[in-house]
């Protein structure tokens, strides 16, 4: 006979990070999702789950009419709608893969 013991820790593993410019936050606005980008905590936004469908409208919006949102690309050159169309694919691809994660950003 024997005695097991063991000590048991759970720790958060980051699974998903990505960065992306404060140039393009009108435009984000503008296709619906700045709050789901920027700040999800202040609409009750906690894991990778809440933000599917929204992320897939707000990329809908924003492929269907791209004149209307490039208009809101930076004068400095800093952001494009191209390059929120590819943080946003990744986001959701990530979002998609990891439902249960929680959401946490950092501004």
């Amino acid at each position: 006979m024997s005695l097991d013991v063991s000590l048991i820790k759970v720790q958060s593993v980051e699974v998903y990070t990505r960065n992306i410019t404060h140039n393009l936050t009108e435009m984000a606005e503008a296709a619906g999702i700045y709050h789901h980008l920027w700040r999800p905590e202040e609409i009750g936004i906690t894991t990778a789950q809440q933000l599917i469908e929204p992320l897939q409208k707000g990329l809908e919006q924003l492929r269907t009419l791209p004149e209307t949102y490039r208009q809101y690309n930076p004068s400095n050159g800093w952001g494009s709608y191209e390059g929120l169309i590819e943080f946003l694919e990744e986001y959701l691809a990530a979002c998609e893969q990891y439902p249960d994660a929680k959401v946490e950003v950092c501004r």
